[in-house]
């Protein structure tokens, strides 16, 4: 927990009443954008020790606030006014509920004293509007109880299961002035606020007797068993408990999407690229801090195989049985008598210790058939996909999504690597280069394509979309991992995190999903965050549109386009060759653009060149400044648009696709 120093003074207004709670609550930074009433609030942190980072859109801090209390395993604060300024930041606080990321919104309100008829300014009860998205939606009946209900919200969202919590504070209890007498049931003797610290949550033991079930079906029955592990997972922080046990037990694992890292991607035992294989296959699925939902097809045959058992380790008893009595699945695929409530690092050990009491020996890895499966499987698919890393760019054409992704895996473990004991360098012994990158990534394909290329090698630094699938959340996630990874925590030399290194901050954007943020460019330009980031700009919501005539900057095809002025261009279409690296320096960070045919005539190397040259460039200019970086680079990468290809999405539709 980081330090706060103490208030010497007590507070004078409600504004000084919330950033002493906050302190006491020893919350270093708070996300949000400033308006009446709670400038005043803001102003009050700032004085107090309390970093704020003012947002461009309630949006993004939104997402930034839940982002950072997943990182660091406490609630992020957001700052936000009411009205329209809570109906904005909704869209973190519902993706802090289905990713469960512990978030506090604190939001202004209208004065006490006024009636919802009233018409007041910006008037929402955000209490009654956030009830249903949120874990608790508080409003203090007094400024005196400001301090309590604060601490409840704060603890509600990272206590059990994790999620968002609110407390709605109106506009006179902002400026409320405090008399004597009001203040002295909040204040200890010595004058500071009676506030106490939240303890870290309880981490709660696994049921016996489901400990002893589950470990009678591994010794006994399963022969072909897969953990799979979640985020839930990363943020019960059971890496070393998980490594243990997977070496103890040699159980192969599938990491969901930010699931990766908590064993590094090199492991022999990883699914990751034998996945159909793994789950179609296993008789025994284990879901560490994992979810039955879309993203593991629900559990449903073909996708599982039909006599699967499944057990559930999870913190929240009611997910357990979730997805497991679906009518047409046999019986024995219903797993809620393995399913065990607890935190995840905890039940492993304690199943661990089951199977050592047992005398349990596993089958020898080299000699296991099924592991031996997986591992042919995983060949297969790894040779698959060479050919479209490996095969560089003809001329006249354009990069593909893989061989992106291939470039700019040489290039971030060329760089990161050469800087061992500096600004995002690794290199250390024992060191993969990915420990020095934290990698946010969204857009459809540039999202599910990058993160089987780009390996992640420590927990908690890799970021998507998540359970909810929200575009627009790449910015403010990368803006939270900055301040997470980079930012020194109050009173101290490291950061919140404490890691030895600084990280350097990579924001995988396709050009749709980072139009949502794109002007949080310039909250990361004003605060001098050196974050990469890059656009794979293939024009359009998963495919855009492409002409064969251009020369140089004239693009007589699309600017002569009649569908453009009639509104019929294709509905996933955006504006063709758009430059985002101009924007970029027109909001204070420096734009590199990669643009070409692989004609050789941009650079030595064709594209291929100017995309390496143009990501070396903005890492050494990004690392160059005070303080460990200048800013912000945003390298422009155009690709094939994708206009000739179906679109497929094999995940909603089942077996069959559904195809455009």
């Amino acid at each position: 927990m980081p330090s706060a120093p103490r208030p010497l003074n007590p507070p004078r207004t409600g504004a000084h009443l919330i950033a002493q709670t906050l302190l006491s609550l020893h919350i270093p930074i708070v996300f949000g954008i400033v308006g009446i009433p709670i400038i005043e609030v803001a102003e009050a942190l700032v004085s107090s020790g309390i970093r704020f980072v003012g947002f461009r859109n309630e949006q993004a801090a939104s997402y930034a606030a839940g982002a950072y209390g997943y990182l660091t395993g406490r609630p992020g604060v957001l700052l936000v006014v009411g009205g329209p300024g809570v109906v904005h930041a909704l869209a973190g606080v519902h993706g802090a509920q289905q990713n469960h990321f512990p978030l506090l919104l604190l939001s202004g309100s209208a004065p006490s004293t006024h009636l919802p008829t009233r018409g007041s300014f910006q008037t929402l009860s955000a209490t009654a509007f956030l009830a249903p998205h949120t874990k608790l939606a508080l409003r203090a009946p007094t400024p005196a109880h400001l301090p309590q209900v604060i601490r409840e919200a704060y603890r509600t969202a990272f206590w059990g299961r994790p999620g968002a919590a609110a407390v709605e504070i109106n506009g006179d209890y902002v400026t409320h002035n405090f008399t004597p007498t009001e203040l002295h049931s909040l204040l200890h003797p010595n004058g500071s606020l009676a506030v106490l610290p939240v303890p870290s949550p309880p981490q709660p033991e696994g049921s016996r007797e489901r400990i002893r079930a589950l470990a009678h079906l591994l010794i006994h029955t399963s022969q072909r068993p897969l953990i799979v592990v979640g985020k839930g997972a990363a943020y019960s922080r059971c890496e070393d408990i998980l490594k243990l046990f997977i070496s103890r037990t040699q159980i192969p694992f599938l990491p969901t999407p930010m699931g990766k890292g908590l064993l590094p991607a090199t492991h022999p035992l990883d699914t990751s690229a034998s996945r159909s294989l793994a789950l179609g296959n296993a008789d025994l699925v284990i879901l560490l801090g994992a979810r039955l939902n879309w993203i593991l097809h629900f559990g449903l045959p073909p996708k599982l195989a039909p006599e699967v058992s499944i057990a559930k380790i999870d913190l929240s008893a009611e997910e357990l049985g979730r997805n497991l009595t679906i009518p047409g699945v046999a019986p024995s695929a219903q797993g809620e008598d393995l399913s065990i409530v607890g935190d995840c690092g905890v039940v492993l050990a304690q199943l661990m210790e089951e199977l050592d009491s047992a005398g349990w020996t596993p089958p020898e890895a080299d000699t296991n058939p099924w592991i031996k499966d997986l591992h042919l499987a995983g060949s297969r698919s790894m040779a698959k996909l060479a050919p479209k890393l490996s095969t560089p760019t003809s001329p006249g054409q354009k990069l593909t999504y893989h061989r992106t992704f291939h470039l700019l895996q040489k290039a971030f473990a060329e760089l990161s690597s050469r800087g061992a004991g500096g600004a995002g360098g690794a290199g250390g012994e024992g060191e993969h280069w990915a420990d020095s990158c934290v990698f946010i990534s969204e857009g459809a394909n540039t999202m599910d394509i990058s993160r089987s290329i780009l390996p992640s090698s420590l927990p908690r630094q890799r970021l998507d979309a998540g359970t909810d699938a929200a575009m627009g959340v790449g910015l403010g996630y990368a803006i939270a991992a900055w301040c997470a990874y980079n930012l020194p925590a109050n009173g101290s030399s490291t950061p919140v995190l404490g890691a030895p290194k600084r990280k350097k901050i990579i924001a995988l954007e396709g050009d749709s999903a980072f139009g949502f943020s794109a002007m949080e460019i310039e909250t990361m330009a004003r605060y001098r965050m050196d974050i990469i980031i890059i656009v794979i700009n293939n024009g359009g919501v998963y495919r855009g549109i492409e002409y064969s005539d251009t020369t140089g900057t004239h693009f007589p095809k699309w600017e002569e386009d009649p569908r453009r002025s009639q509104l019929t261009l294709p509905t996933t279409a955006l504006s063709w060759h758009t430059d985002y690296a101009a924007m970029a320096d027109g909001l204070g960070a420096r734009g590199v653009r990669v643009w070409g045919r692989g004609d050789g005539s941009n650079a030595v190397g064709g594209v291929e060149g100017d995309l390496v040259a143009g990501v070396r460039r903005a890492w050494d200019w990004s690392d160059g400044g005070v303080g460990g970086g200048r800013g912000p680079v945003l390298v422009d990468v155009e690709i094939e648009s994708g206009e000739e290809k179906d679109l497929v999405f094999a995940w909603l539709a089942g077996e069959k696709g559904a195809k455009l």
